[in-house]
């Protein structure tokens, strides 16, 4: 059986906090942020919890990778 290799989009893309969690950054803070309010750039400052089933899929595409 060959070794299962991680997704590296993925592991670029998303990290697992010590408690388990799948954490991603919210898009849109890369260029283009003189046309943005105050708080849109405030809240694309926090790091977003993936829940649900979409969280299971992306585990997934980790699990090579020895995350937990």
């Amino acid at each position: 059986m060959p070794k299962l290799k991680s997704n590296k989009s993925a592991r670029w893309r998303f990290k697992v906090t010590g408690t388990g969690k799948l954490m991603r950054r919210k898009c849109g803070k890369s260029h283009l942020m003189s046309n943005k309010t105050k708080k849109q750039k405030r809240n694309r400052c926090h790091d977003h919890e993936y829940i649900g089933t979409r969280r299971f899929y992306l585990k997934r595409l980790l699990l090579a990778e020895g995350k937990k």
